[in-house]
């Protein structure tokens, strides 16, 4: 009795010790996977970081965005073993384009001509042919993953239907993950990585590494875009600072003294560069040149052209000729340098203070306006009209044959105001044009102001018109008093 006792008690003390060693060696086991899985974690984190890091140092570089393109590519074959990889970009139209490959990628269409038939590398020949091969949203796995933004993972290839079988060995598939650069929730395109080197197929923790290098990538795509955005910008602005100062540099500062005369200008650039220019020229000691013209467009293209015309222009305004055929050789002068889409609006005065005469020609531009004191209707404002088409529209025969001189009295205490069309489009908050009434309206009541008195109160009658919230254009003022 005392020995079967004894015979129960050892067996359950074995099964014991052995149900205790079965639960040990499970812990054991299952410590060693949490040990194993932190290691994997701790090493795709790793992974993750190096490659962020670079694509950051390749932004930092000013890369063009197919050469990130290819370092992504690049570096989603170090990090995960892989024989190949491919990125796929996103067109505007939907389509999916191969823009990166590195290895030898198999493409995700049946090749229709076989590699070793042109004499060019396979490397290059894939290249080739995936750059050419536009797939649609939703063709293949790279459409299907661009059009649901979800990865997937292909563990096996051999039986999967979805894999394209290519005949050539050096592109037989084992197995590829695929994954969706995406940003905002906008897919920006596919990464695509395929075979293992060592062989196997791709496991989960590779799959789960090709989704985390996915994620950093297309920040990175965006973060380029981005920074190539402000790089643009500073060009752009740098383009537009030189523009600047070359315009001021051909605006008239300081106007020299003149006999009979009070002039003054006011030039008010909107945010862009545009094309309006004034001067003011000494020709005799008693004659003397204003012109006030508007280049269409705007940026560098009017800007420089603004100083072509304004340096043809000082040149022919000497030769003592009268205002329409300065117009007319100016035009000549133009006509072949001048773009098609481009002209210029231009409006010329000569003021002969000996004679008390004004003669002038006008190419298109707003009328000048001339503000009398003198006789018996006071206040009187006059629009200086004349035939004229502007610089560079038609072709010289048509030009001459409408471009006019006209003359005026210019007596003690005239005015004459030249403006561009900054003046009268300057709009209110109700969109009605501040207009060649108004200016005129303004003229009358200010007529006896010195030159310099009546531009800044009309700045200031402008602003408080315009609305602020309405895009201005260059408001340009050249104002002549006679005294």
């Amino acid at each position: 009795m005392i020995f079967y006792q004894f015979l129960f008690f050892t067996a359950g003390l074995l099964i014991g010790i052995l149900l205790l060693l079965v639960y040990r060696k499970r812990e054991f086991v299952k410590r060693a996977a949490l040990e194993d899985e932190k290691f994997r974690l701790e090493q795709e984190k790793e992974i993750v970081v190096d490659f962020m890091h670079n694509l950051a140092v390749a932004i930092g570089e000013g890369v063009a965005r197919k050469d990130l393109y290819q370092r992504i590519a690049h570096t989603a074959v170090i990090t995960t073993g892989a024989m190949s990889a491919c990125v796929y970009e996103k067109l505007s139209n939907g389509r999916l384009q191969g823009v990166a490959i590195e290895g030898l990628f198999p493409p995700q269409r049946a090749l229709r001509e076989r590699m070793g038939e042109s004499e060019e590398p396979r490397v290059r020949f894939l290249e080739r042919v995936l750059s050419s091969e536009i797939l649609e949203e939703g063709e293949g796995i790279v459409g299907e993953v661009a059009k649901t933004g979800k990865p997937v993972f292909v563990e096996d290839a051999r039986n999967d239907p979805r894999i394209i079988k290519h005949t050539d060995p050096s592109l037989y598939v084992r197995s590829m993950v695929f994954s969706p650069l995406v940003h905002n929730e906008k897919v920006l395109g596919v990464l695509a990585v395929s075979n293992p080197s060592n062989g196997l197929s791709f496991s989960e923790m590779d799959h789960s590494l090709v989704n985390s290098l996915a994620e950093q990538a297309a920040l990175a795509i965006n973060n380029s875009d981005a920074m190539n955005l402000r790089f643009a910008k500073s060009r752009m602005d740098s383009d537009l600072s030189l523009a600047k100062n070359v315009q001021e540099l051909f605006l008239t500062q300081k106007f020299p003294n003149c006999k009979g005369l009070e002039v003054d200008a006011i030039y008010l650039p909107s945010l862009q560069v545009g094309g309006d220019f004034y001067d003011f020229y000494k020709l005799t000691s008693n004659k003397f040149a204003v012109s006030i013209a508007d280049v269409s467009g705007k940026g560098v293209p009017a800007s420089l052209l603004m100083a072509l015309c304004q340096t043809h222009l000082r040149h022919l305004v000497t030769k003592n000729r009268t205002p329409s055929e300065v117009l007319s050789r100016l035009n000549l002068e133009l006509e072949k340098r001048i773009r098609d889409d481009m002209f210029i609006t231009l409006f010329l005065a000569i003021i002969d203070t000996q004679k008390d005469l004004i003669s002038y020609a006008r190419a298109g531009h707003e009328p000048a306006l001339l503000g009398t004191t003198s006789g018996e209707e006071n206040h009187l404002v006059k629009k200086l009209h004349g035939r004229g088409m502007a610089l560079g529209m038609v072709p010289s025969e048509l030009f001459d044959e409408m471009i006019e001189d006209c003359e005026f009295p210019f007596k003690e205490n005239d005015t004459l105001v030249l403006y561009t069309d900054g003046v009268t489009e300057a709009a209110n908050a109700e969109k009605q044009e501040f207009g060649i009434e108004r200016l005129s309206s303004f003229l009358a009541s200010n007529s006896k102001n010195s030159a310099k008195s009546l531009n800044k109160n009309l700045v200031r009658f402008l602003n408080e018109f315009s609305s602020v919230e309405t895009e201005r254009d260059d408001v340009t003022l050249l104002t002549v008093k006679r005294i």
